[in-house]
């Protein structure tokens, strides 16, 4: 960058300073003398002090010079920096996964259509860091990618809100544009007015996860271990059945649950399930406490299956395999896995609630541990699972004492979406305002209006999801590859499927594509290994 130039080196003496050399050294030099050599008007010479004659030997005034012409100086004018690359425009991208603000992205999936000169796809496009912090190497990028309607970015997921640039190659960069609101929750359109009465719940399934569940992880924290004392409380806050927690791992079964533990419950009217926290290092031996718990009475089994099983594919359909050949087909098996799909794309949830596997969908809505609203919560959960098919049965948080507001809320919305029990976790923690929370009256809730959307995959994702998608896709084209990777030919065949069925051919995910693709049966698919490449 250059100096900048001072514009006062360029401007003349003040006259006052002029005045100061009337007098120097004893030579007196008259105005108009000073005023022709500052002006540039020619070199000045020396006086004796007597002022010039006239032709007619009078003395006379030195005739006084015009004043010098006002110079106006020009202003400077910077040039603007030239870019090889230039952002003119970065908006939402798709609309079915913005809000009315066009700078507004989710780093849930989120994607901007970016427009102007030089884009290329490949490109990195680097976001903030942190909120408003200037872009440099090490920022979060990612890759342009072609589009239907252009060049798409999807945001980072350790993106923050800022001023976004391109970045090239030998320190190049385009210009900044922005700045781009980042968001960490799913962005959707406005939804219609809610309606002015409360929705119909779906048709209750008959099973032990209708009504209101409690879980126990000990049951001697819970009411001192006294039986009498649990039955009590459990009707006092309208619960109808309780989830007990019976092994830990391939071969610690817990003595609590047991079939004379099972027999009271029932005595005291309440059901008993059992759940189990497996691992998949052991899956045959997982499998087999399972069913040691189910032959001990359990009215249904819930798999608590979480970090530990991520990528490990074939384990879960060897755990699977194996307690269904113990337990039957029909047994009621539920899975209590992470609410947001997307934050866990490795977990084998194709496996635990696919083909053979959980009927009932029970997953850890802890709203207040996440860092989410329950509104969020709810409508996040219920978008990332839909695509499995499996009813959803939300477990909730009375730990970490929730506001009793948010647990009636909870309550509220769970009827919108169509569930028709839900649960909390868990009895120990359960505060004296959470368990009156849980038996107080519900009013209809009108001020929510469950969000219908799917999962909305397209070219570049990877994860069970996909993997879910291109099992279902194969069914229809046997040429498509279950890998887990939404690759070119993945899109190929999407757009095919899309056309024969009367949509739109857009290459990505929507409720009209996965409704049409949950119509077919997935392809079976052997895993051997950790699971799929993506």
């Amino acid at each position: 960058m250059s100096t900048p130039i001072d514009l006062r080196s360029k401007t003349f003496a003040p006259r006052a300073a002029l005045i100061a050399l009337l007098c120097v050294g004893g030579t007196t030099l008259s105005l108009a003398t000073v005023a022709g050599a500052s002006s540039g008007g020619g070199t000045a010479a020396p006086s004796t002090g007597t002022p010039p004659a006239s032709p007619s030997g009078h003395a006379t005034k030195a005739a006084p010079k015009p004043p010098a012409p006002h110079r106006t100086k020009r202003p400077i004018r910077r040039r603007a920096p030239y870019y090889p690359v230039t952002i003119a425009s970065a908006s939402c991208y798709p609309a079915g996964s913005c809000s009315t603000n066009p700078h507004e992205v989710s780093i849930r999936g989120g994607e901007l259509l970016l427009k102007g000169r030089g884009l290329k796809s490949g490109m990195a496009v680097a976001f903030p860091h942190s909120f408003g912090a200037r872009i440099a190497r090490n920022s979060p990028m990612a890759r342009l990618n072609a589009s239907k309607l252009g060049l798409v970015v999807r945001v980072p997921r350790s993106a923050h809100s800022g001023r976004i640039m391109v970045l090239l190659s030998h320190s190049r960069h385009s210009n900044s544009y922005g700045p781009i609101q980042v968001v960490r929750y799913s962005l959707h359109p406005p939804r219609p007015p809610a309606p002015t009465t409360t929705p119909v719940a779906s048709a209750p399934s008959g099973s032990p996860f209708d009504g209101q569940g409690m879980w126990i992880w000990y049951v001697s924290k819970s009411d001192g271990g006294s039986v009498p004392a649990i039955i009590a409380q459990a009707h006092a806050a309208g619960v109808t059945t309780l989830f007990i927690k019976s092994s830990d791992g391939s071969s610690n079964y817990w003595s609590q649950f047991s079939p004379q533990l099972v027999a009271e419950l029932h005595a005291g009217g309440l059901k008993a399930c059992a759940w189990q926290y497996v691992y998949g290092t052991s899956p045959a031996g997982e499998a087999e406490m399972g069913a040691e718990a189910v032959a001990s009475g359990a009215d249904c089994l819930v798999i608590d299956a979480e970090a530990e099983y991520e990528g490990k594919y074939g384990a879960a359909q060897t755990y699977i395999a194996d307690l269904r050949a113990k337990i039957g087909p029909s047994y009621p098996l539920g899975l209590a896995g992470f609410p947001y799909v997307y934050d866990h794309t490795s977990f084998p949830y194709s496996v635990f609630l696919g083909p053979n596997g959980a009927q009932y969908n029970a997953p850890q809505m802890y709203w207040k541990a996440i860092g989410d609203r329950v509104d969020t919560v709810y409508a996040n959960t219920y978008i990332a699972n839909r695509i499995y098919g499996r009813p959803i049965f939300p477990l909730g948080q009375t730990y970490e004492n929730p506001s009793s507001s948010d647990l009636i809320r909870f309550r509220e919305e769970a009827p919108l979406y169509g569930a028709t029990g839900i649960s909390w976790w868990d009895f120990q923690e359960t505060s004296s305002s959470g368990w009156s929370a849980l038996a107080a009256p519900l009013e209809p809730l009108s001020s929510v209006t469950p969000d219908p959307s799917f999962t909305e995959l397209s070219q570049g994702n990877k994860g069970d999801p996909v993997l879910w998608m291109q099992e279902h896709l194969a069914t229809a084209i046997p040429t498509q590859a279950t890998t887990g990777i939404f690759d070119a030919t993945t899109k190929t065949n999407l757009e095919q499927f899309q056309a024969a069925h009367g949509i739109t051919p857009s290459g990505h995910t929507e409720a009209a594509t996965w409704q049409a693709l949950l119509a077919l049966s997935p392809v079976a698919v052997d895993w051997t290994g950790a699971g799929p490449k993506g």
